[in-house]
């Protein structure tokens, strides 16, 4: 099977967001910690449904909302890190999800392109 580098380094990124996760509800940062588990999460969600898209229309519409999930999760860890409010390190993982972001432009770039 052909290796798909966005969906592997989502699935990862959804590791580390889940470990994370865990890390701060140990610290009581129970707000913060399911924003960030439900959209770090959702960026490999809608790449693995961009797989089973309809169209190339479909397929461009599912990894815009990877996209702009990942954006939000950027937001959302950055205010994490602003805050102080646990104390968990947060700048690898927004690198990871910039570098998510990147792949997606680029993609969604491709196809558009292409229609």
């Amino acid at each position: 099977m052909k290796s798909n580098i966005v969906k592997d380094k989502s699935f990862e990124f959804s590791l580390k967001i889940i470990l994370l996760f865990k890390t701060m509800q140990d610290q009581k940062g129970y707000i913060i910690s399911k924003q960030i588990l439900r959209c770090g999460t959702s960026i490999g969600v809608n790449i693995a449904e961009s797989e089973a898209a309809q169209s190339r229309s479909d397929f461009v519409q599912k990894l815009s909302i990877a996209s702009k999930e990942a954006r939000e999760t950027i937001y959302w860890l950055q205010l994490l890190d602003k805050s102080e409010l646990v104390d968990v390190e947060v700048n690898t993982r927004i690198d990871d999800c910039n570098e998510i972001i990147r792949l997606l432009t680029s993609i969604i770039k491709t196809i558009k392109s292409k229609l």
